[in-house]
């Protein structure tokens, strides 16, 4: 590893720690370095607040050694007035004159510019350290503007011989597969995105919260498609604790200020549009739990990017199937008696 590399693992490594907080900004870290030290270093914690640049400035305790520094950033510095004042214009204010940048942000109000205000201030720019780990740090930001949908995570957990849930069972609740820990990384996933969906048959027969009520972090926008309405105020997923949005196609008569409904025509592009619709509400991450049918349907149209497929001993016999992902390449982990693999629609 050089020492370029070095320093930018360190950036990547601090930017994870704003991973579900900084949406619909992506994740970002930066370090700065006198005389092989790190003298600062700072991450973008939540939208709204100060990047990750502002933050490493700020932690440097002598602002003169400043002008004699390197600073490492994980994604272009950028150029335009959003929320905060450019990064680009504070690093040529303090005169910083080496950066070291790991990915270009492709956000059009980005793209490039930052990097062209800094050359134009004199900084000497090094490109590409660690690129392809920091494109993959904000592979949600980056599917959601050059594809112009939420980055699909789909999840779900199957028994040794092929299903997901018994045909039959006595209450309405999860007939539960995986062990705790298991299910407690679920939790924690949940609150690492802006949505969380499923369709009608998993909320009438399991009655989920979708909710990370069992780890630290904000819970997800739950998003049920309910094509005829058939989910009651009876049920967890309209217990106004969490935003919701409801896809139907029938009109809804009754009026919830806690539920977003939208009528969307279940036809051959109902999931495209979907995501357009997803899309068009800035929600840039969606975890896809549920059911067999929902999950499918998306793998048929290729519209994902990750699968995360639970298994364990367990035997059901009969039951629902799982859905049938035609994908041989995934790398796997073992959670006690549980076995996660995990899938990968891109290089």
């Amino acid at each position: 590893m050089t020492t370029h590399e070095k320093y930018m693992a360190r950036c990547i490594q601090l930017a994870k720690n704003g991973l579900g907080t900084t949406y619909p900004n992506p994740l970002v870290g930066s370090v700065i370095v006198y005389n092989d030290k790190i003298i600062g270093e700072g991450w973008h914690q939540k939208a709204g607040e100060a990047h990750a640049e502002v933050n490493a400035i700020d932690s440097v305790k002598d602002k003169t050694l400043l002008s004699k520094s390197t600073i490492y950033v994980s994604l272009e510095p950028c150029s335009h007035f959003g929320k905060t004042p450019p990064c680009a214009d504070l690093i040529s204010y303090h005169k910083i004159p080496n950066v070291v940048i790991g990915a270009i942000d492709s956000f059009a109000k980005v793209a490039g510019n930052g990097i062209k205000k800094l050359m134009e201030s004199g900084a000497k720019i090094t490109l590409g350290v660690l690129e392809k780990e920091c494109n993959e740090l904000n592979k949600r930001f980056f599917t959601f503007h050059e594809k112009k949908r939420p980055y699909i995570i789909l999840k779900w957990a199957e028994t040794e011989d092929g299903f997901i849930a018994p045909l039959e069972k006595d209450e309405k609740k999860p007939v539960w597969i995986t062990n705790q820990y298991s299910r407690q990384l679920v939790h924690k996933w949940r609150t690492e995105e802006q949505g969380i969906l499923v369709g009608t048959n998993t909320v009438l027969e399991d009655n989920p919260s979708l909710d990370a009520r069992d780890f630290f972090g904000h819970s997800p926008t739950r998003i049920v498609i309910d094509k005829i309405n058939k989910i009651d105020e009876s049920f967890q997923i309209k217990n106004k604790k969490t935003k919701t949005i409801i896809i139907n196609n029938e009109e809804i008569l009754t009026k919830n200020d806690d539920i977003l409904y939208k009528n969307i025509i279940f036809d051959s592009v109902f999931i495209e549009n979907t995501l357009n619709y997803l899309h068009f509400l800035n929600i840039q991450s969606v975890i896809i739990e549920g059911g067999k049918k929902t999950i499918q349907g998306f793998i048929d149209q290729g519209l994902w990017d990750e699968a995360r497929v639970f298994s364990n001993t367990i035997k059901f016999k009969n039951g629902i199937e799982a859905p049938k992902l035609n994908c041989k390449n995934f790398t796997d982990f073992q959670i006690k008696n549980d076995q996660l693999k995990l899938f990968r629609n891109y290089d």
